[in-house]
């Protein structure tokens, strides 16, 4: 029998099991979707009976599995994502969806009472998000549902309830707590003034570190995690990995450059260009900012394969050319350092025609993200000495992106950074000194430098 870890990654759309060994190498593994259910609006949203009864399945067979010896357990999940449980532990509202549209006439309420939305976002480090700031769905059904309000005992995070289900144990997480929910006053290190006097704190249970464990009942499994928001689970590799400094662009449908090594406080301008910050889980916060750089490359990928009559696919195939980029540079003159990144992108009033080929337009559709990418990026890199530019996900794999990247950059260090299953490794590094007597393996993270 070996020994290993399991980890649950909660994501949006798949859910992932994973046991991974002593070297932190995946040895077994499943991936399923749930179906989704609505709320009492005719919402859609996550249905939390069904995925707790997954969550139980799954249990079920790994801990069949005859030639591993499960030593913990531990979770990530997305954020934004509250469950409400009663006093006998038992979900009892849906698990709402963040994208749900928020009442016009209750978010100004709220941010006419406690500050304005500008000084209220700058104590909390999140953007006015509505339903994706967490904190403001339980401050909605204190308002519009006060009957299912007074029969929450408690509101836990996604990954919490996780660690619920097994050890019978409420708790929080600073990782959850800390990611745009409008809960935590960064600079005061506690609760934002509003939790308190909403009574929301009766609601929420104890903060414990992220690396506890606590032991598990009802399973042969002696030891689980209390769970961890899923952005803050994987920066752990790199911040286990590497001690000087350095940005991390994870990219897909969103790109979000992070910097553990910034914690300045959010300023006016860095909120107004979708600058928040994350917590680690060893509670520092990490300036982060956003672009929707993946979502926008998708969507007129999609448009220059019609007007070229080829596959969205051939994209993956465009190499770097250096003569083309010279090329169309010449041909405009603004630059790529004029973007910003909350503007509409450059590329939507380009004309087609004016580009030759597939590949001449998708390079000038890489250079006007990389001149967004740039912008969004620099206000994490502002004030500090970082020297070292990380990417994972989808544009790491991008050559073109890649090297125009590191031209941008010329005075850092840009590496493509590949780990498998980064959010769970994450997850499971988080916990290591209590299931793993071994050091950490130097191996985990691959990477590939671009000069």
């Amino acid at each position: 029998m070996i020994n290993v870890i399991a980890i649950f990654d909660i994501g949006k759309t798949n859910k992932k099991l994973f046991l991974f060994d002593e070297q932190y190498k995946i040895v077994w593994e499943q991936s399923d979707t749930c179906a989704q259910t609505i709320d009492e609006d005719g919402e859609p949203c996550e249905d939390i009976q069904r995925l707790t009864d997954w969550a139980y399945q799954s249990l079920a067979t790994i801990t069949a599995l005859p030639d591993v010896h499960i030593k913990a357990i531990n979770f990530s999940a997305y954020g934004a994502s509250l469950v409400y449980i009663d006093q006998g532990g038992k979900p009892i509202a849906p698990l709402y969806n963040y994208l749900k549209a928020y009442p016009a006439l209750l978010k100004d309420k709220f941010y006419d009472t406690y500050g304005g939305e500008i000084t209220f976002s700058m104590l909390t480090a999140s953007p006015v998000l509505e339903s994706l700031n967490s904190g403001m769905q339980l401050y909605r059904i204190k308002e519009q549902q006060p009957d299912l309000f007074s029969r929450i005992r408690f509101a836990l995070h996604l990954p919490q309830y996780f660690s619920f289900l097994l050890t019978n144990a409420v708790c929080s997480d600073i990782t959850s707590i800390g990611c745009h929910t409008n809960l935590w006053n960064f600079s005061q290190r506690h609760y934002h003034e509003w939790v308190y006097r909403e009574g929301m704190i009766d609601k929420l249970a104890p903060i414990l570190p992220s690396t506890t464990v606590l032991p598990v009942q009802g399973w042969a499994i002696p030891l689980s995690g209390i769970g961890l928001h899923d952005s803050s689970a994987a920066m752990i590799p790199y911040q286990e990995s590497f001690r000087e400094p350095f940005v991390l662009i994870s990219t897909g449908t969103w790109c979000i450059s992070m910097n553990p090594f910034n914690d300045a406080p959010l300023t006016e301008a860095e909120l107004q260009k979708d600058c928040l910050c994350y917590m680690s889980y060893q509670g520092r916060p990490i300036k982060a900012s956003r672009l929707f750089a993946g979502h926008e490359h998708e969507q007129q990928v999609q448009r220059l394969a019609a007007h070229f009559q080829t596959s969205p696919a051939r994209a993956a195939a465009v190499a770097f050319d250096a003569d083309c980029v010279a090329l169309l540079r010449t041909r405009d003159l603004s630059g790529p350092a004029t973007a910003s990144p909350v503007t509409v992108p450059a590329f939507h009033r380009r004309e087609l025609t004016a580009f030759p080929t597939f590949e001449a337009a998708y390079h000038r559709l890489m250079m006007d993200i990389m001149g967004q990418q740039v912008e969004s990026t620099r206000l994490v890199l502002h004030g500090t000495d970082t020297r070292r530019i990380f990417v994972d996900g989808g544009f790491g794999r991008n050559q073109v992106y890649m090297h125009l990247l590191a031209r941008a950059f010329p005075d850092k260090e840009v590496f493509t950074a590949s780990i498998p299953q980064a959010t769970a490794m994450g997850a499971a590094l988080a916990i290591h000194r209590h299931w793993n007597s071994g050091p950490l393996p130097g191996d985990i993270i691959e990477l590939k430098y671009y000069d």
